[in-house]
């Protein structure tokens, strides 16, 4: 068990911070904005909850992820830091890391959706951090468990099959947070 608080606290500081003018910036998922990317945190972070829970909402038809800031709506800055709380509190509980669940329409062993989740945190951290031109740090502990996860992937991903595009070489000794970055096909050097 991995505890994703601080993941989400850092997430939901970020958010905070993101002023309307700044949704339509570039981000480093290429064709999506920062209020595609904010809809997408949004829409996973109740996907993932779903997925701690065991709740059959998350085996619901339809439930893959969403990009779109049209999606957000108006209340999106105070729904989804309870939201992050929500998500971070589900995965406290032992149960959520085993049996099998459903994230995204895709069934998981409950220890592979809680990394997949921590993952999604930190990158997609990473993610808004860069395109609103602010530093990101995490924990030795996310980034190895990341680092880790990501590795296991194929290295050259179907086109077009997720936010995670073909990995970008960096140098073996880059910083471990770099080397997350360019596994999940992100230029550790990127700006908007």
């Amino acid at each position: 068990m991995i505890d994703l608080t601080p993941a989400t606290g850092r997430m939901a500081g970020l958010l905070a911070t993101v002023t309307d003018e700044e949704l339509g910036m570039p981000t480093p998922c290429e064709r999506m904005t920062l209020g595609d990317l904010i809809d997408h945190v949004d829409g996973l972070s109740l996907a993932f909850t779903w997925a701690a829970a065991k709740d059959p909402r998350a085996a619901e038809p339809g439930q893959g992820p969403s990009a779109d800031a049209a999606r957000l709506g108006d209340d999106w800055r105070e729904r989804l830091p309870r939201r992050l709380d929500a998500l971070a509190e589900a995965w406290r509980d032992p149960a959520a890391w085993s049996g099998m669940t459903r994230a995204g329409g895709i069934d998981l062993p409950g220890e592979v959706a809680g990394l997949v989740a921590l993952d999604e945190l930190v990158v997609h951290g990473w993610d808004i951090a860069r395109s609103l031109g602010r530093p990101y740090t995490c924990s030795a502990e996310e980034t190895g468990a990341c680092l880790e996860f990501v590795s296991q992937a194929p290295e050259d991903p179907e086109p077009d099959s997720g936010l995670f595009g073909p990995p970008v070489r960096v140098p073996e000794d880059a910083p471990p947070l770099d080397r997350l970055i360019g596994r999940t096909g992100r230029d550790p050097h990127w700006k908007p």
